[in-house]
Formats: C-alpha cells, sequence, structure tokens
C-alpha cells in the first residue's frame, strides 16, 4: 500500500459507500445501544423521558452504561414519564442514593429528575422547553442547545450551584463543548428510522449536530471530514457541515454507522493493519499518521 496522497474521488461515490454502511446497521438491536432500552417503552412520552436519561449517562464502556441505566430505570418503573411528573424529593429522592455512573451520583439523577419535572410543569414536556428557545431558522441547532442548557440550569434554581453534577447534562456549545450526549439525545428524538425514535415533531433534522466521540473523530479524520485535531463544538460543527454536504436534509443519519464502525475496531487510523477490516476502505486515508484524538470535552460547561 502506498502512503502518498490518495486521488481525488467524487462525492457521490462517498455518499453511496456510506449510505450503504447506513443501511447495514439501520434496524433496531443492531449492536448493543443505550437506545435499545429507550426503544422498549412505547410511550413517546416515556421515551423523551428515558431518553434524556440514557443519553445523558452515555459515557465510558458501553456494558457498565447500560447496567447504570437498567438500575435506573428500575427505580423510574414502567411508567418513567408519570415517575418525573409525580415525583417528591422528600418521598422519593431516597431511591436514588444507591445510584450513580462513573462521577455522577445518585443525588446528581434525583436533581435532574426534579428538573425534568419543573420543565414539564413550565412546558409541557422536554420538548416543549426546547422549542421555547429553538431557532428554527438557523442552519444548526448551536443557539437552540445553547438556550436549553441555560434556561435548564437557570430553572434549577438553587440546587444547581450545590449540585455540580447537575450542571453535567447541559454543557453549552459557547463553552467549547461538543455537547455529544445532548447532540445523541437530540438525534434519537428527532430522526426517525429502524434505530433513531422519532419522539419529537418540531426540530428538523436537517439541524442536528453529529454526537462527536473519539469513534467518530478518528473515522471522520480518516474520510476528511475533518482537519481538526482539537475536538470540541467546531470540530463536532465540521464534520457535520461535511456529511450535509452528501445529505443536506438529514445529515446525521450516518452518526450511529460511523459511531461503530470505531467501536468495532474497524477502523484503520494509527493501526498497523490500516484499512484492511474497514468497510469504507478505499474511501478513507488510514496511511496518513495523525495524533490520537482525545476524548471530545463533550461535558464541559
Amino acid at each position: 500500500m502506498t502512503h502518498g496522497p490518495a486521488p481525488a474521488r467524487p462525492r457521490a461515490g462517498l455518499k453511496a459507500a456510506l449510505d450503504d454502511l447506513y443501511a447495514s446497521y439501520n434496524e433496531a438491536d443492531a449492536v448493543a445501544d443505550p437506545v435499545n432500552l429507550v426503544r422498549r417503552y412505547p410511550a413517546g412520552a416515556d421515551r423523551e423521558v428515558v431518553g434524556f436519561f440514557a443519553s445523558g449517562l452515555a459515557f465510558g464502556r458501553v456494558a457498565s452504561i447500560l447496567q447504570s441505566i437498567g438500575r435506573l430505570l428500575s427505580v423510574l418503573g414502567p411508567a418513567p414519564s408519570a415517575f418525573v411528573r409525580e415525583f417528591d424529593p422528600g418521598r422519593d429522592g431516597g431511591a436514588f442514593g444507591p445510584l450513580g455512573h462513573r462521577w455522577t451520583r445518585g443525588e446528581d439523577l434525583a436533581a435532574l429528575v426534579l428538573l425534568l419535572r419543573r420543565m414539564m410543569e413550565e412546558a409541557g414536556s422536554i420538548e416543549g422547553f426546547f422549542l421555547r428557545g429553538h431557532d428554527a431558522g438557523s442552519v444548526d441547532v448551536e443557539p437552540s442547545l445553547e438556550s436549553f442548557s441555560r434556561r435548564a440550569l437557570a430553572l434549577a434554581g438553587p440546587a444547581h450551584p450545590r449540585r455540580r453534577g447537575l450542571s453535567y447534562f447541559f454543557p453549552r456549545p459557547s463553552g467549547g463543548s461538543a455537547c455529544k450526549r445532548l447532540n445523541l439525545y437530540l438525534r434519537w428524538m428527532v430522526r426517525a428510522d429502524g434505530v433513531d425514535l422519532g419522539a419529537w415533531s418540531g426540530v428538523s433534522r436537517s439541524q442536528l449536530i453529529v454526537p462527536l466521540d473519539v469513534h467518530v473523530i478518528r473515522v471522520g479524520r480518516c474520510l476528511g471530514l475533518t482537519r481538526r485535531l482539537s475536538p470540541g463544538w467546531r470540530m463536532a460543527s465540521e464534520i457535520t457541515s461535511a456529511l450535509r454536504q452528501l445529505d443536506p436534509d438529514d445529515p446525521v443519519r450516518y452518526d450511529f454507522a460511523l459511531c461503530h464502525v470505531g467501536m468495532r475496531g474497524q477502523c484503520g487510523l494509527n493501526r498497523p493493519s490500516l484499512d484492511s477490516r474497514c468497510p469504507l476502505r478505499g474511501w478513507c486515508q488510514p496511511g496518513r499518521r495523525t495524533r490520537r484524538a482525545s476524548p471530545p470535552p463533550s461535558d464541559r460547561r
């Protein structure tokens, strides 16, 4: 294999390759993923609540993530939306004490339940609260996420400064954060296909931003979707802009497949095997060595 510059190829060819990859992953339970736990709830109101918790805990090893979400769901019970709407900290808060995920504690989760209850009381649903600050005319959700996180933490009131862990669920683009878990939540809620749930109707798929994680960074650099070395909002936006050239109406449709190519170790970037296992081989440039990407600052405010 030569390591010189790869010849230019039509972007239409890359789109065809990504479309094939998308089709191969676009089915429920294709791989172990937190979204599978959200799908177990048929009601949209339950899906938006469970989805917020599941995406909020989606950091670390998949097995650990699934275990942590499962323990939380056992507390929320069979009707999570109703649990949140009726949540009383004095009566129900103690059940969250034994829970946690990495540095997120049970007290943080209880504070989040209370905050979501306040969102529902104010706007009827999490979607309703989001839409109150949504800019439908913006090219993407950057201003909407900025507004959502700012208003959410303001709604938390005195609980916010006492519970630093609560802030972790509401990062902002203005702080440089890629907002990976919030963008993941929006992907689940807004898109509708074999994987994503389509529980919301007020946000356009075209505005979504790719949930940036180390796997999407690696594959994105292989495919030339970004030249940035520092992960954060700008990298997430750049990768999404490149994907938007391939599918202006639904650029994030490729995220699930790209992420799992990386998770399965099929990407050849910085590996001696190069692209021998990659389903996108021939389109990427794994011979071009780059610095290993650090985990994105997805939780920085």
